[in-house]
């Protein structure tokens, strides 16, 4: 069976969701810090601005299920385009702290709807033999958005001084006019015009142009087999119509569950927290390398990978195969930490005193519009020597390294906080390379596990009338504990050995693989209406 190029382009078109998805979310990086430094941002105002996008995912992803059934799959992801080019063009003309966070949300809102709304609509226009790697396209272009905005915020990186943020958030209502005007040019999914509007003529007009080469007949048959599953389901008895059943209870449990290990891998921290990961154990020049490129290539590399095998070897062993990288990367993180607890904890307060030491050094350009700001700064700048200081006392592994004094200027900080940390790096001898390699490993594990496989399952596995009601709880879930994970990580790891934080997500990640042995089925190759019967839903 060959895939038609309108059911390629329709795909392509939905997947680019996510290509402004994985935009939208990295493009504040570059900017995050002259936001703070333009508006005078307390850290408490700065959470909350560079956060905004990210709750307002989690509300897009609850309520994304309204548009999708009500409007249509298509509509959806046409309104989803005007969402991220009105967030777009409004953050980079924002006059103020208040009107970024409201343009940042919505943005985020459209995030939210995206996955909901562009996996399914894929999933039910695509063959059961294509369904995964179409499908999967969405996850692609997340990661290949994450990678040409870390590129254009480097392209646009100083170019025109204390603007260039503005150009950094501006730029992405370039692909989303383009992915609003294509998405005119798709059809509605055939599954909602059946299920959803009783539409048997229109659903066969789009089957045949997705499947030119498939008889009328079969076409035909394939209409009449939609309709009389959702006719059964709905019919048979007056509840089926409610989605919290026990009728449900499976596919209810393969959301959840799928988006809760997702987030609970420790994905989300290791992806905006890398270089704080990597500052732990001294390498904190290959911070940005590992952030901007190493990450980026190696998800981008795997991606692709599970893509190839998704519909080859199917939904189950990649998620078997994902548990075990992640148990065996998880696993060597927190025994490298353990290991190098002295040395790494030296390295992470010796960055600690750097940043503050930046941070006292801005403070001292703006004493005459903040003094007390600069009062704190002082304070922090001399606890974070502090800090240095009783560890070297207390520690008799680091019999070469020297106590800082208390009158140091910022700027002699810095260069012993560089000293300190390259001669813990050094202490630590082949341990802060193990913890690189362990995070570029966990990172593939990911691309090819639960990233090419979370937006698949969470599609497939509900009734159509259900469909986008499952896609929303599956997506709020995974968006929830993204937030939830996001905000409390830092806290954590000032608290707890970060041995104990990465021994944790790797327990979580043993539990998902029993939790994957026994109780995920098989999807590959199955089309939505027979997968009804197989999870007994009819």
């Amino acid at each position: 069976m060959q895939v038609s190029r309108t059911l390629i382009a329709s795909a392509v078109v939905a997947s680019l969701g996510g290509f402004l998805f994985g935009f939208d979310t990295v493009v504040i990086s570059g900017a995050e810090q002259k936001i703070q430094s333009l508006w005078q941002l307390s850290p408490q105002m700065h959470g909350l601005a560079m956060s905004a996008a990210l709750w307002g995912t989690v509300a897009g992803a609850i309520g994304g299920a309204w548009p999708t059934d009500r409007l249509g799959r298509r509509a959806t992801l046409l309104w989803v385009g005007v969402l991220y080019f009105t967030s777009a063009l409004w953050s980079a003309f924002a006059w103020d702290v208040y009107s970024f966070i409201v343009a940042r949300m919505i943005g985020g809102i459209g995030v939210g709807i995206s996955t909901v709304a562009a996996p399914l609509y894929i999933t039910e226009i695509a063959p059961p033999r294509f369904r995964g790697r179409l499908t999967g396209m969405f996850q692609f272009n997340i990661v290949f958005g994450i990678l040409i905005a870390y590129l254009s915020n480097s392209l646009l990186q100083d170019t025109t001084s204390s603007t260039d943020w503005r150009w950094m958030m501006g730029v992405e209502a370039i692909p989303a006019m383009f992915y609003t005007l294509f998405c005119f040019f798709i059809p509605e999914s055939p599954r909602w015009l059946i299920a959803a509007r009783g539409d048997r003529a229109s659903g066969l007009l789009v089957l045949k142009k997705i499947n030119p080469d498939v008889d009328v007949e079969i076409l035909q048959r394939q209409v009449a087999e939609i309709a009389k599953a959702d006719s059964t389901s709905t019919e048979s008895d007056n509840s089926n119509s409610r989605f919290w059943t026990r009728r449900l209870r499976y596919p209810i449990m393969l959301a959840v569950l799928v988006a809760f290990f997702n987030q609970l891998s420790g994905i989300n921290a290791i992806l905006y927290f890398a270089p704080r990961i990597l500052g732990m154990t001294g390498l904190a020049n290959e911070a940005a390398l590992l952030q901007s490129v190493g990450i980026g290539i190696t998800n981008l590399l795997f991606t692709l990978l599970g893509l190839w095998l998704i519909d080859r070897v199917g939904r189950r062993p990649l998620l078997l195969i994902g548990s075990l990288g992640y148990i065996l990367s998880l696993g060597m993180i927190a025994w490298v930490f353990h290991a190098n607890s002295a040395s790494f904890g030296l390295a992470a307060d010796a960055m600690d005193a750097k940043v503050v030491a930046e941070k006292r050094i801005a403070a001292g350009n703006s004493t005459a519009s903040n003094p007390a700001a600069e009062k704190l700064v002082v304070e922090e700048l001399n606890q974070a020597i502090q800090r240095i200081n009783n560890r070297i006392v207390v520690s008799p592994t680091e019999p070469t390294i020297e106590s800082l004094a208390g009158d140091l200027s910022p700027d002699e900080v810095i260069l012993r906080a560089d000293e300190i940390i390259a001669q813990a790096s050094e202490q630590s001898g082949m341990g802060g390379r193990l913890v690189l390699w362990g995070i570029f490993a966990f990172i593939a594990a990911h691309a090819v596990g639960q990233g090419a496989v979370i937006w698949v399952l969470v599609s497939e596995v509900f009734p159509n009338e259900h469909r986008a009601a499952g896609q929303s709880l599956g997506s709020a879930t995974h968006w929830v504990f993204a937030a939830l994970l996001t905000l409390y990580f830092p806290t954590v790891v000032s608290f707890l050995p970060p041995s104990y934080v990465f021994a944790f997500f790797c327990g979580m990640m043993v539990l998902q693989l029993l939790w994957v042995i026994a109780l995920v089925p098989e999807t590959k190759g199955v089309s939505l209406e027979d997968l009804q019967q197989q999870l007994r839903l009819k």
